[in-house]
């Protein structure tokens, strides 16, 4: 089970090897909700991603109106990124979302200088995909 935020920032807290870090990472991905092979369509693939990266977002059903997640890629680097992310905008209101930077919280996370470029391309992209979805769902309802 993906611990929730509050809790990945804690636990990195406490990580000072990079290599530490990215075995984590790796960790965290491991812990991701399986994503069903049916979500995994070319309409929810996220390209500028290098590795293939899928995200499924939708509004959970009920009062609230909240981004519910899913994602999943065939990296188990970047399958780690996609897990920060669901961490991180899994449950905010789709206003919220959109005023939320996730390559923020990889800086907080100090990957800053350990993250290569194509991998930071990625991460801005399902930061831009998450972020134009949450205004497509926030326009709907």
């Amino acid at each position: 089970m993906l611990p929730n935020l509050d809790t990945i920032i804690e636990n990195f807290e406490v990580i000072d090897d990079p290599m530490e870090r990215y075995e984590y990472v790796i960790e965290l991905g491991k812990a991701l909700p399986p994503m069903p092979a049916s979500l995994q369509t070319d309409e929810n693939r996220v390209h500028g991603c290098e590795s293939q990266v899928w995200l499924d977002i939708a509004l959970e059903e009920g009062e609230g109106r909240r981004l519910r997640l899913a994602g999943n890629s065939d990296s188990h680097i970047v399958k780690g990124f996609v897990a920060l992310m669901v961490a991180l905008y899994g449950g905010k209101a789709p206003k919220e979302a959109m005023e939320t930077d996730g390559f923020e919280l990889l800086k907080q996370l100090d990957f800053g200088a350990h993250i290569t470029s194509k991998r930071s391309n990625g991460v801005r992209a399902m930061v831009e995909r998450i972020r134009r979805d949450a205004g497509r769902l926030s326009a709907a309802a």
